[in-house]
C-alpha cells in the first residue's frame, strides 16, 4: 500500500462506515491497522491536513477574500497580525501590489467587517473585501498523480444550511476524523447521539450538498504543488456565468468561483492552478483562458510567493471554543453538604 494511494483515493466516497479504514483496508488488499498507521505517517509529515467536511457556501456563516497592499518591510508584522484574526484559514502572500491575502470566516458578514474594521485601525492599512458571489468550482479534491478525469464544472445551488442542533457535530467535521478504528463511534460518545444517527447526519449533508465532499483533505505544498497562482479576469456580468462554467471545466483548474468588485479592483472571475512548475502553471492558465473564451479578457496572474497559514475553514469550531470558554469561566458551585437541596441554577446556559 502505498501512501498516495491513501491520500488520493479517499478524497471522495470516504467510507460512511462503524470502520472505515478496515472498507478501505479491504479496497486496498490490506488490514486495518495498516492503513489507520499510514494516515498518521501523512499526518505526521503533514501531507494530511485532516479527514473531514468541506461545507459548501451557505452551509452555515460567512467568508470573505480579503486583500491587503502592504509595505514590504511590514509585511511579516502584518501577516502576523492577520494570522492571530479569529476565522483566519489560508493567508499568502503574492506577486502583486495587493500582495498580503487572505480567507476569513466567522458567524455572519457583519462579524466579518467588524474584525477587518479593527485590523484597519491597528494596522494603518486599507482592506479589499471580496465577497463570493458564484460557485463554479471549489474544493472537489486535488489530484495528486495528475491521471484522474477532470470533473466537470458542478452548477452552484443553495444548500440547506447546518441546523442549530447539528452544529457541535459540524465543528467535528471541521477538526477532523481520529484515526481509531471507530472513529464515528468516538464522536457520538462526545456528543451523545447514536452512531447510526451521526452517519445518517453526514450521508444527508452530501446528498443535499450541504458538504461538498466528505474524505482526506491534503495539504498541496508538502506534496510538491507550490507554485501555484490564482488567475482573476474582468468579465462583463452578463458573460459571466457562461465564462466561468467553462473556465471551471478546464483540466488544470482546482478552484474557480466569482466575486463582487470592488473600488480599484475591477476583477469578478477568479481561478486557481496548482502545479510543480512555474511554466507549467503559466502553461495550464493560457490554455484553460483559451479555451474559456478568455484570452483576451484583462487579466492579471498572482503567483504565491509564500503561505503564513493555511487550515481549514472555521464556521463552526470558534462556536464550540467559545462555548468550552464559557464554561470554564463560569463560576463553579459552592460545594454543600450531603443532603442539602442544590441551590444553583440549572435552567439552559448552565452547565
Amino acid at each position: 500500500m502505498q501512501r498516495l494511494d491513501l491520500l488520493n483515493r479517499w478524497q471522495h466516497g470516504f467510507p460512511l462506515q462503524p470502520r472505515p479504514f478496515a472498507c478501505i483496508g479491504a479496497a486496498l488488499g490490506t488490514d486495518e491497522d495498516a492503513v489507520i498507521a499510514g494516515f498518521q505517517a501523512a499526518r505526521a509529515d503533514c501531507s494530511l491536513s485532516r479527514i473531514g467536511g468541506v461545507w459548501a457556501a451557505g452551509a452555515g456563516g460567512a467568508a470573505l477574500l480579503v486583500a491587503m497592499a502592504v509595505p514590504p518591510e511590514r509585511l511579516d508584522a502584518v501577516a502576523a497580525q492577520v494570522d492571530a484574526l479569529p476565522g483566519v484559514n489560508h493567508n499568502y502572500e503574492r506577486e502583486h501590489r495587493f500582495n498580503l491575502w487572505f480567507v476569513i470566516t466567522g458567524p455572519d458578514a457583519a462579524a466579518l467587517h467588524a474584525r477587518l474594521d479593527r485590523l484597519e485601525r491597528h494596522t494603518g492599512l486599507a482592506t479589499l473585501r471580496l465577497p463570493m458571489q458564484k460557485v463554479y468550482r471549489i474544493d472537489l479534491g486535488f489530484d495528486l498523480r495528475g491521471l484522474a478525469a477532470h470533473e466537470p464544472a458542478r452548477a452552484d445551488r443553495i444548500v440547506p444550511p447546518v441546523a442549530e442542533a447539528e452544529r457541535p457535530l459540524a465543528a467535528r467535521v471541521e477538526e477532523g476524523l481520529p484515526l481509531v478504528a471507530r472513529p464515528y463511534a468516538v464522536w457520538a460518545g462526545q456528543l451523545g447521539i447514536a452512531e447510526d444517527d451521526l452517519l445518517a447526519t453526514l450521508a444527508r449533508w452530501l446528498d443535499r450538498g450541504t458538504l461538498r465532499r466528505f474524505g482526506v483533505v491534503v495539504r498541496h505544498h508538502e506534496l510538491g504543488f507550490d507554485r501555484n497562482a490564482m488567475t482573476v479576469f474582468d468579465v462583463p456580468d452578463d458573460e459571466v456565468d457562461a465564462r466561468g462554467a467553462a473556465l471551471a471545466a478546464q483540466p488544470g483548474v482546482t478552484l474557480c468561483y466569482r466575486r463582487a468588485r470592488a473600488e480599484g479592483w475591477p476583477f469578478n472571475l477568479y481561478c486557481m492552478v496548482h502545479g510543480r512548475e512555474r511554466d507549467a502553471v503559466r502553461a495550464t492558465i493560457a490554455a484553460a483562458a483559451r479555451n474559456a473564451g478568455l484570452a483576451d479578457a484583462p487579466q492579471q496572474v498572482l503567483f504565491s510567493v509564500r503561505r503564513f497559514k493555511q487550515r481549514g475553514g472555521s464556521y463552526f469550531r470558534q462556536e464550540v471554543r467559545h462555548e468550552r470558554a464559557e464554561r470554564r469561566a463560569a463560576p463553579k458551585p459552592a460545594r454543600i453538604p450531603s443532603g442539602d437541596r442544590l441551590a444553583y441554577p440549572t435552567a439552559e446556559g448552565q452547565s
